[in-house]
């Protein structure tokens, strides 16, 4: 049974980043990923809001940070954990392959979009279908686009869109789409993949895990990085963000 000092569930902006600086700090690390490194991000066709690049794919951006992540010495794994239990003064990561042994978990899951439903993916055709309005809004400057959803989030989404589209609809889940609009935008909420870790560390009503910006959870050695945290901002810099301190929080633990 292999050990390492840490290991990250999850290859995606805000993993791969706590990999590079725990990998600096001179410790060993895994991360394990169950299915593509990069995460969501992957599929965007344009970045325009990552600082130092104008506009790249999601893809090729995730493969430079992989990239360097794997030359400075992030060991990746294409497994999925399906339990992870204390085990003396560390823990132990069961995936759907092997066992592993670490000091410190740095949890960095992400989040999955609640999807349109059937009759409104009819509904939008070919029009762009968007799940973040920060990401995306600049694409439709000038055109009208739609807001589907109920809560905060679509309200937070629609007063972001007033300010780059040239109108923008608000309509419940299950609306027909108007038939003007150039991009649908959906804000029916996320799920964080939190489901295996809730018997380890604290979760709040809708399952994400309890942990301000220091990224420290109710388990002592268990920290948690990017999407699947309480946060009001769920961004690839806030991400990198929570990877950088959830690494040096992991380092600054094992050291003691």
């Amino acid at each position: 049974m292999k050990k390492y000092d840490v290991i990250v569930v999850g290859g995606g902006m805000a993993g791969l980043t706590a990999g590079i600086y725990v990998v600096r700090a001179g410790k060993t690390i895994l991360v394990l990923e169950a299915g593509a490194v990069g995460g969501q991000i992957i599929t965007a066709p344009s970045v325009e809001n990552w600082p130092g690049s104008f506009r790249m794919s999601g893809a090729d951006l995730m493969k430079d940070i992989a990239g360097q992540a794997t030359e400075l010495g992030v060991e990746i794994k294409y497994e999925e954990v399906t339990e992870i239990t204390k085990k003396g003064n560390g823990f132990l990561v069961t995936t759907d392959e092997d066992e592993y042994i670490c000091g410190a978990v740095i949890i960095a899951a992400g989040t999955e979009p609640r999807r349109l439903s059937e009759k409104q993916t009819k509904d939008a055709g070919k029009r762009a279908i968007s799940y973040c309005a920060t990401c995306d809004g600049a694409l439709y400057k000038n055109k009208p686009v739609v807001v589907v959803g109920s809560g905060n989030t679509a309200k937070q989404e629609m007063a972001y869109l007033k300010n780059i589209a040239s109108r923008v609809y608000h309509i419940h889940h299950d609306d027909p789409i108007p038939e003007d609009v150039e991009a649908v935008f959906v804000a029916i909420g996320r799920i964080p993949m939190t489901k295996v870790y809730t018997d380890l560390v604290d979760v709040n009503k809708d399952g994400f895990i309890i942990a301000g910006e220091d990224c420290v959870t109710s388990c002592p050695g268990v920290f948690v990085a990017g999407d699947c945290r309480t946060k009001s901002v769920r961004q690839l810099v806030t991400a990198a963000g929570d990877g950088a301190v959830a690494a040096e929080a992991a380092v600054h633990y094992l050291n003691k």
